[in-house]
């Protein structure tokens, strides 16, 4: 299986100036708890924009052409596929960003994992691909406003693909 996880705003903004847009916590509790114990594919800059480096309790895999390249606790591979390749058939991968790397694994994916942030940021240099609705079927919402730790109202979004992904092995 093969998910792309990201919090969007309605724009598709992801981020700004190699940073997240929003802060929600409880976004951040979602990530963990469906990435632990998982494999996590993200490009190199994401990787850098982690405060404490590689993420605990996973496989963590950085997309890099750097062949200098080395973080604790990470794989690198040049490219998304042979990173894909390097996985277990049996194995759940996270794409976790950047948007290039997004754009890149749109084709391979199976579900996406989205917390769509019910706003529009002043400023966004970093966009998630277009959610084509004849491609994916949404699965799963949950609703959540605003809160004293949320500026936002946002929802959790689960969709699944209606139409077959590119065969890579997986």
């Amino acid at each position: 299986m093969i998910a792309l996880i990201a919090a969007v705003a309605e724009n598709g903004a992801i981020g700004y100036q190699n940073r997240l847009l929003y802060w929600l916590p409880n976004d951040l509790k979602r990530f963990k708890a469906l990435t632990s114990g998982h494999t996590i594919i993200m490009g190199r800059r994401t990787f850098e924009s982690l405060p404490k480096g590689a993420l605990p309790n996973r496989r963590n895999i950085v997309l890099t052409r750097n062949t200098s390249f080395s973080a604790p606790d990470t794989e690198t591979f040049a490219s998304l596929e042979d990173a894909l390749a390097a996985c277990r058939s049996d194995e759940e991968v996270y794409i976790i960003g950047g948007a290039s790397v997004y754009a890149e694994a749109m084709p391979f994916a199976d579900r996406l994992c989205i917390t769509h942030v019910q706003d529009t940021p002043a400023q966004a240099d970093a966009f998630f691909p277009e959610i084509d609705s004849k491609e994916w079927r949404v699965e799963n919402i949950e609703k959540h406003g605003t809160d004293e730790r949320h500026a936002f109202p946002y929802l959790f979004a689960d969709y699944s693909r209606l139409t077959s992904t590119l065969n890579i092995d997986h």
